[in-house]
């Protein structure tokens, strides 16, 4: 893997059977299949936990910080996801959850879904002054996707920080406060439901730095949080909730467009469907519309590949919770300085895609691996390891495969060298092997 690259998306090369279910599920075509394992590309990965979800053989995992990492620090503050309160059973007060954490070992509790509110009153304040439709910023793997798939629709994102991070410089300001301790003292700590806001905090968009110290997933909390919020005496119990309907409602597709108060919305969930609303957004079939919500995960957060809960039972009981809760405890008047809500760096496009630096040898390239992809049978099988014949040609032009990784064209060369055993009418030298049609930069198609 790059050095300039974090992933936390990984791949365990002992479990990996060399199948090709992952290959075929990858929405920026970053894995292959080479001698048999899969190889993850880490310039084209946006860590959407796909390969996690596909994979048989539970060869890609993610890596997440164990929540020994309050050992770390002084003092710990925990940034809950929303979408944590829909993986309990019969929850029905989320001071029940936030209490639990504190018993867990944090020493306070700041709600990602407070944060979330003081972004959707930020985007209505701002929304008509942006370029429509405003893509949402919230999902990182959809944030990066954008950046290395569809750059032409950069300008579309929201320039507004992902609430996870928010709460995290808000959360970090008042234990400073609070305690009096240093930044390094200080440990802010995500329960993340997926994999791509772990790279967020360590390779962050639209910011130079992280306010967040790290990342426990969601499903390594669930049972020690759950035996802590089973054990809560009447004493331990705090009143700790910040918020309400609006911010809850996050975790759940839809959740973030309907709280821009706009009819004119669109929310899609599943990284497929997400790639189809890009694509007629970029087709510009999609104009008329004020704001797109897109989340990666099917369901949204509540589907992430961290989580423990089926999603569409989680998304049930996240609206039984809602029942009891506020319309929001945020306003406008609420809303964050722009140190804090804004993005100081601007999303920039990541060229991951480029076959060559110099324009004339790109193009050659582009040439060679045209002439290839008309060789190869078009079936987009991925028996090669490619997720498609013409990732195959562009891989071979690269160097890194052979021809000869196509079955089809090997089994076509073993049949015509079949047959010239048995016809003495067929030279043996007009049966190219597929090893020769590797095209040389200046070899003739």
């Amino acid at each position: 893997m790059s050095q300039q690259f974090f992933h936390s998306v990984r791949l365990n090369k002992e479990a990996c059977a060399g199948c090709t279910a992952c290959v075929k599920r990858c929405p920026t075509r970053a894995i292959r299949v080479r001698d048999g394992k899969a190889r993850i590309i880490a310039e084209k990965c946006i860590d959407c936990g796909e390969c996690i979800r596909v994979c048989p053989h539970h060869a890609k995992r993610a890596i997440y910080d164990p929540l020994s990492i309050l050992e770390d620090h002084k003092y710990n503050v925990a940034l809950p996801a929303p979408a944590l309160y829909g993986q309990f059973r019969n929850l029905e007060d989320v001071d029940i959850l936030l209490s639990g954490l504190l018993k867990l070992g944090f020493d306070d509790v700041f709600e990602v879904s407070k944060a979330a509110e003081l972004v959707s009153a930020a985007t209505r304040a701002s929304i008509d002054r942006l370029e429509k439709p405003v893509i949402s910023s919230a999902c990182p793997a959809v944030t990066r996707l954008i950046r290395v798939r569809f750059p032409g629709l950069i300008d579309h994102v929201l320039p507004i920080n992902a609430p996870v991070e928010i709460a995290g410089k808000m959360a970090r300001a008042i234990a400073k406060e609070k305690t009096g301790l240093s930044d390094e003292e200080i440990g802010v700590i995500f329960i993340t439901p997926c994999p791509a806001k772990v790279t967020a905090i360590r390779m962050p968009l639209g910011l130079d730095k992280s306010a967040l110290t790290g990342a426990v997933a969601i499903s390594e909390i669930f049972a020690p949080l759950a035996h802590e919020m089973g054990h809560l005496s009447e004493s331990e119990q705090k009143n700790l909730a910040g918020s309400g309907r609006i911010g809850v409602g996050w975790a759940t597709s839809g959740g973030e467009a309907a709280a821009t108060l706009k009819e004119n919305y669109l929310a899609a969930d599943g990284i497929d469907n997400v790639i189809r609303v890009l694509e007629d957004l970029e087709d510009e079939k999609l104009g008329h519309l004020d704001f797109i919500e897109l989340n990666a995960c099917n369901g949204g957060c509540v589907g992430g590949v961290l989580t423990v809960e089926n999603p569409y039972i989680a998304r049930t009981r996240l609206k039984l919770l809602r029942r009891y809760l506020p319309v929001s405890l945020a306003h406008e008047d609420l809303i964050p300085k722009s140190e804090i809500l804004d993005w100081n760096t601007p999303l920039s496009f990541a060229p991951v895609f480029t076959l060559d630096s110099d324009f004339k040898a790109a193009m050659a390239k582009l040439q060679r691996i045209d002439a290839l992809t008309d060789r190869l049978p078009g079936l987009d099988c991925g028996s090669c390891g490619a997720p498609s014949c013409r990732d195959l040609a562009e891989d071979v032009v690269c160097g890194f495969a052979k021809p000869e990784s196509c079955v089809y064209l090997m089994k076509d060369y073993i049949d015509r060298l079949n047959k010239q055993l048995h016809d003495p009418n067929v030279k043996k030298e007009d049966i190219l092997p597929p090893d020769l049609w590797r095209l040389e930069e200046n070899q003739e198609v």
